[in-house]
């Protein structure tokens, strides 16, 4: 199969590759707005309990930490 069966352009004569490997205006703007939307509802979701108790141990983990460190200088 070559690369041309595989539905990759892959001009070999050394022309302007730009011209053919650009999107229409129209099909950028569309998958622009699909992946901002798609960023958008992974951004705005809830963050799941079980890292909430996570993230809360962590923070309890290294405020132990500082604390320890603090208290060798005194």
């Amino acid at each position: 199969m070559s690369k041309m069966d595989s539905g990759t352009a892959a001009p070999d004569d050394g022309g302007d590759q730009d011209s053919e490997l650009s999107l229409d205006p129209k099909v950028q703007e569309s998958i622009g707005r699909s992946l901002k939307a798609h960023y958008d509802d992974i951004v705005n979701a809830p963050v799941p309990d079980k890292f909430l108790v996570l993230l809360a141990q962590l923070e309890a983990t290294e405020h132990r930490a500082a604390g320890a460190s603090t208290d060798e200088f005194n």
